[in-house]
């Protein structure tokens, strides 16, 4: 079926996300006691709550987004280019400019989003940040009602499954085997609060989430049994 798809109708995404507050005393005293509670099980004696915020960006109820990047194929004839852009500033109009791309250019019944663990985390991630921020949901996120046939969402991670439920397999360990080259060549996840807060480099953020949505659809590429993109043919735009 993946080779029936039309990659022109997939919109590749990566998100990169923060704690909301830079640092756990930012929060005020219920937030403090609610983000105990619902770390207790994961923290268990290791971790003070305190200890643990620099996590929090995990949590949608706790953290916020920086950085929407997506990326998208374009053919004309037999020339193939991919074309990133970012959404970045300020959280609420992110995710409003978000949303407009979404309605302006992947409505359709045949449009798909498609992240690496988008079904756990990319998707579900925006739609709380946007109910949070009393923003209504697009279509492409708002699954109420859907049979899981009719949910708009490619996940690369899902299709690695190939039916295996349990298993987790990260972006970085799928594109190393599948010889695709490394997008996490500078920071890692796990850096994305320190660049934010302490150096402030959002443009770093930026680069990184880019290649993240490039490696996205670079796994699809493969599973397609198709020619990997060659850097020449990856546009930010």
């Amino acid at each position: 079926m993946l080779h029936k798809l039309n990659l022109e109708h997939v919109l590749f995404l990566d998100i990169e996300t923060v704690p909301e507050h830079e640092n756990f005393d930012d929060l005020n005293p219920e937030m403090k006691q609610l983000w105990a509670d619902k770390t207790k099980y994961q923290r268990k004696e290791d971790f003070t709550a305190e200890e643990f915020y620099d996590r929090a960006g995990i949590w949608a109820e706790f953290g916020k987004i920086v950085c929407i990047s997506v990326g998208y194929f374009t053919f004309k004839g037999e020339n193939r280019s991919f074309r990133t852009t970012s959404f970045y500033g300020e959280e609420k109009q992110l995710l409003i400019d978000f949303k407009n791309l979404l309605e302006t250019h992947f409505t359709k019944a045949h449009h798909l989003l498609c992240a690496h663990n988008g079904k756990e985390f990319d998707f579900p991630y925006i739609a709380r940040r946007m109910i949070i921020h009393n923003i209504a949901l697009p279509y492409k996120l708002n699954l109420f009602g859907k049979k899981p046939w009719e949910v708009p969402h490619l996940d690369t991670m899902d299709l690695w499954k190939f039916g295996d439920y349990k298993h987790y397999t990260s972006l970085k360990l799928l594109t190393s085997i599948l010889g695709i080259p490394s997008p996490k060549d500078d920071i890692d996840g796990s850096q994305v609060r320190q660049v934010f807060y302490e150096e402030q480099d959002i443009d770093r953020i930026i680069v990184y989430c880019e290649k993240d949505t490039v490696a996205v659809a670079q796994i699809l590429l493969r599973l397609r049994q198709e020619e990997l993109l060659g850097e020449e043919e990856v546009v930010s735009v």
